[in-house]
């Protein structure tokens, strides 16, 4: 399963507009990932998004996952620049830290914060409130700075650094 989540920013509200996972079948994994591709292009034509952010690849205990997490990454970017998107891509410290104020918060702390930041009654599945703190931390310019210019600084330990 893959999740995405859908916000709309308006001035400095964030509004929800849908999330959920794009269900992939029990098959091989060329089937998989063409179902991704092709769900992310539907959710994408449903809702016309002007960018997609997605989330950086990092590299776990287990490299057969990570190399799978990133075939997976890949027919997501490649969902959304066939339809002529821009894509941005953030660290997970980075993604934390614009939603939680804490690169290394917790799961539940995530979803805590997209519920809290898009009015939600309920806190949403944990796939979805990736996809969406993802989307937050882009509507947010990437590390909850807003407009602020981050060309030539880097990020160490998801703040800003000087070069």
């Amino acid at each position: 399963m893959t999740g995405f989540g859908v916000i709309e920013k308006a001035g400095s509200r964030l509004d929800y507009l849908a999330s959920g996972c794009v269900k992939t079948p029990n098959a091989e994994l060329a089937q998989r990932l063409q179902a991704i591709f092709q769900g992310l292009r539907e959710i994408i034509a449903a809702h016309e998004p002007a960018h997609v952010a997605v989330e950086k690849v990092f590299v776990n205990v287990n490299p057969q996952s990570t190399l799978l997490l990133g075939q997976a990454r890949g027919a997501v970017i490649c969902a959304a620049v066939s339809l002529d998107l821009p894509v941005f891509e953030y660290t997970a410290l980075q993604v934390k830290q614009a939603v939680v104020g804490r690169g290394h918060a917790q799961k539940q702390q995530v979803q805590e914060m997209v519920r809290r930041l898009l009015n939600l009654p309920v806190p949403v599945k944990a796939d979805s409130a990736d996809a969406l703190a993802c989307a937050i931390c882009h509507a947010h310019g990437g590390l909850g700075l807003g407009s602020f210019a981050t060309g030539g600084y880097r990020v160490r330990r998801g703040r800003l650094a000087a070069p």
